[in-house]
């Protein structure tokens, strides 16, 4: 079942964990462009570095910011959103006065995000293989 490309062997369990997640900038203020989008990139791979998740692809678009992820299943969506969010909002508004004159409370990020995970098969197969194991 599944991709055997994909799975990630760890000392406790073998895993194929990857997550869609998408956040948006505080009242969708397009802010990103030329310095301020790179400097993004990079600190978004720097904190997936530190906090142990890897950002297997990216796309930063002027208000948002859309992510596909991988992680040990011990490592929730929530804290990869959590940890991407307040990192790079804390250094972007430091680095960047014109992002401070933009939002004006300092906060870079909406607070809400979007999360879906993406795995290689779809829920139905996942149901009829897991009924189908009685008959195996």
């Amino acid at each position: 079942m599944g991709n055997k490309n994909n799975l990630v062997h760890a000392r406790t369990c073998v895993y194929n964990v990857g997550y869609h997640i998408i956040f948006t900038t505080k009242y969708r203020k397009k802010v990103f462009k030329g310095e301020i989008e790179s400097s993004l990139k990079n600190i978004l791979y720097q904190v997936a570095d530190d906090k142990e998740f890897i950002i297997e692809t990216m796309e930063i678009m002027p208000d948002h910011v859309h992510l596909f992820a991988t992680a040990h299943p011990k490592i929730s969506p929530s804290y990869i959103v959590k940890m991407a969010k307040g990192i790079t909002g804390r250094l972007l508004l430091k680095e960047f006065d014109s992002l401070k004159q933009q939002l004006y409370e300092g906060h870079l990020w909406n607070k809400s995000y979007y999360v879906e995970t993406v795995g290689n098969i779809s829920k139905e197969s996942v149901k009829q293989y897991i009924e189908n194991q009685k008959d195996n």
